[in-house]
């Protein structure tokens, strides 16, 4: 197999198991609503369409090309990636949602990769997307990257802002003690 087909792979698994696993939430009590949302997701849009484009460009807009070794290691920093976003969509189970909301017996989690960082899933995502960037060194991966991490800093954000309106001081305490999205990072 080569590294493009198996980064190719790894982001399909991912998407389509996220996306059946979309199933198994509990219904939400209080949204932010769609609006509030929808810049950040345009925005993460916009990057994904920058970064799908495919493997072996060999235009003027090829930055870099990392050689098999260098490809196999961007595969399996978007495999470390996607396992720890799932990892921690695992551990928040039924809170998990992919829109900003409140479940009905919401609370702060900070445990498992919580403990680490409070939006495990992005940073998870983060580095996949970086990696992926990695592999294709392209000017349009590198725009993509940009793009999805700007969309995604600005979800995060959105979703701080909402949580600390639902959860108070508990929230608080909790983003005090715990990095946004960088494991180790000081606060």
């Amino acid at each position: 197999m080569h590294p493009a087909s198996a980064i190719a792979q790894l982001w399909l698994l991912w998407v389509v198991s996220w996306a059946a696993a979309a199933f198994w939430a509990d219904r939400a009590e209080k949204r932010a609503g769609f609006g509030v949302e929808l810049p950040s997701r345009a925005v993460m849009v916009l990057g994904t369409i920058l970064l799908i484009p495919a493997h072996g460009y060999a235009g003027p807009l090829r930055l870099w090309t990392p050689n098999l070794a260098e490809a196999w290691i961007c595969v399996a920093l978007i495999a470390a990636g996607l396992a720890f976003a799932w990892w921690a969509r695992l551990h928040l189970g039924r809170l998990w949602s992919a829109t900003v909301t409140a479940k009905a017996a919401h609370r702060v989690v900070d445990t498992g990769p919580y403990r680490l960082v409070r939006h495990p899933i992005y940073t998870g995502l983060l580095l996949a997307i970086l990696a992926t960037m990695a592999a294709k060194g392209t000017v349009w991966g590198v725009a993509g990257a940009i793009l999805i991490t700007v969309g995604i800093v600005m979800k995060a954000r959105l979703e701080e802002r909402f949580l600390r309106g639902e959860l108070g001081s508990a929230y608080d305490d909790y983003a005090r003690r715990v990095p946004m999205l960088v494991p180790f990072a000081p606060g």
